[in-house]
């Protein structure tokens, strides 16, 4: 395998599968495997999870609800994920361990930066939920920090698109997918990856991104290896 330790980000509304809203069982189990894989291939694997299928704070705030307060309701959101990912983890055999931003003792550890990193160490997947437990910074600020802390070798960004393209190509059929990618490009081009806060942690910290399609089962696997799969973007 090409990395020994990676952080997985996801979004929320992956897990919809073909729903307009929740958790799709068939998906959520679709993910599992292809991690269940990669670990039982020896890498240490830490996952983000997004919360937009249940809720987001930016709706809160154009229904006219406070900012902060719709926030802390998103980070709840992806705490339901995080349950729901573990769950169907350890379903799969898969030994996990879910740490949360926001302190909920009853359901999940407080995140602690050592004993995450003991739990990759012993194989144990980690899941790190409530974001960064602040309001104003999305779950890909969130993916950025955690993989910096935790050592991580590079962000795998699972999306529905294979990669990033020159325009979005679900509107543009002339667009064109970049196998690799710098950051300072995708700053010039007006390209969109991840929220700037987290793009700049990556880009300052010399971690690279590989966006790619994790609903194509195999995928997740073929990226950890090392071959052409997605876009990679470093300094």
């Amino acid at each position: 395998m090409k990395y020994k330790r990676i952080l997985l980000k996801l979004s929320g509304e992956s897990l919809m599968g073909d729903q307009a809203f929740g958790i799709d069982n068939n998906r959520l189990a679709t993910y599992a495997k292809q991690i269940k894989e990669i670990r039982e291939a020896g890498v240490e694997v830490a996952i983000v999870i997004g919360g937009g299928n249940i809720f987001r704070g930016v709706q809160a705030e154009e229904g006219g609800m406070d900012r902060t307060h719709g926030d802390y309701m998103g980070m709840l959101a992806t705490m339901i994920n995080s349950m729901a990912l573990q769950a169907s983890l350890e379903a799969h055999g898969v030994q996990t361990r879910l740490q949360s931003a926001i302190d909920m003792k009853e359901i999940a550890e407080p995140f602690v930066r050592r004993r995450a990193v003991r739990h990759l160490e012993k194989g144990r997947v980690v899941i790190f939920g409530a974001g960064t437990g602040n309001p104003y910074f999305t779950t890909d600020t969130a993916a950025s920090l955690r993989a910096i802390e935790i050592d991580a070798e590079v962000i795998l960004k699972g999306t529905r698109v294979d990669g990033i393209y020159t325009s979005d190509p679900e509107k543009d059929p002339n667009a064109i997918k970049y196998d690799n990618i710098s950051f300072d490009d995708v700053y010039g081009n007006g390209l969109k990856v991840m929220d700037m806060t987290a793009f700049t942690l990556c880009k300052e910290n010399d971690l690279p991104i590989i966006v790619f399609d994790m609903d194509t089962p195999g995928n997740l696997r073929k990226v950890v290896e090392g071959l052409q799969v997605g876009t990679i973007v470093r300094n």
